[in-house]
């Protein structure tokens, strides 16, 4: 996940999917669109079906070139021949998580809201951070990234930044100077043709 000269995708499962099915639809999003990394992002605990839709999706991802990482489940990705894994506790699982899958891997973490989590992920080894939601909802304490922080980051730190969580067309135009990817996941798998949902919330990018 190199930085880009513009936001790349970076697109997110759905927290429960139908494995007979989804697979296609995440095949014909990829072939529609470049995407530079997929993350599986099930809510499952069940460590049978976890791996059954990564193998599933790896082999869509793989045979595009495009990177699979899995949240949370560093064993799991190690085991499964996954690209990384993406982290949910900002920086306290980073450095277990490169000793786990090596130098190679991808490790990526979500800091929420807060600066001083993102820098320290990227201070422990992180290869990018996300932050989100980028604007207010009714979900979780109603906290969200503002456009400042990723003015602020984009400007002074190296280390990739991801903006997701609560994305609109809108939000992806103002946010395209200040951030390298769009973590984009319920914003487009609602939709009847998920392809032409993502066409629509990346238009401002063409």
């Amino acid at each position: 996940m190199d930085m880009p000269e513009q936001p790349q995708l970076y697109l997110i499962t759905p927290p429960e999917f139908e494995l007979g099915t989804f697979p296609d639809v995440l095949a014909s999003v990829l072939d529609t669109h470049p995407i530079a990394c997929v993350r599986l992002d099930l809510s499952t605990r069940d460590e049978d079906r976890v791996a059954r839709a990564a193998d599933a999706l790896r082999e869509v991802s793989h045979t595009r070139d495009i990177a699979l990482v899995v949240t949370d489940h560093s064993l799991l990705a190690h085991q499964l021949g996954l690209d990384g894994v993406h982290l949910v506790d900002a920086a306290r699982s980073v450095r277990e998580a490169r000793k786990t899958l090596g130098d190679d891997a991808i490790v990526g973490t979500f800091c929420g809201t807060s600066r001083h989590d993102g820098m320290t992920a990227g201070e422990a080894g992180a290869d990018y951070v996300s932050f989100g939601p980028v604007q207010a909802s009714k979900l979780g304490d109603g906290r969200f990234a503002e456009q400042d922080l990723f003015e602020w980051w984009s400007e002074m730190i190296e280390v990739p930044v991801v903006a997701e969580g609560a994305l609109d067309a809108t939000k992806v135009a103002q946010l395209a100077p200040c951030t390298d990817f769009f973590g984009i996941g319920s914003e487009i798998w609602a939709s009847e043709d998920p392809a032409a949902a993502l066409a629509d919330l990346i238009a401002s990018l063409s």
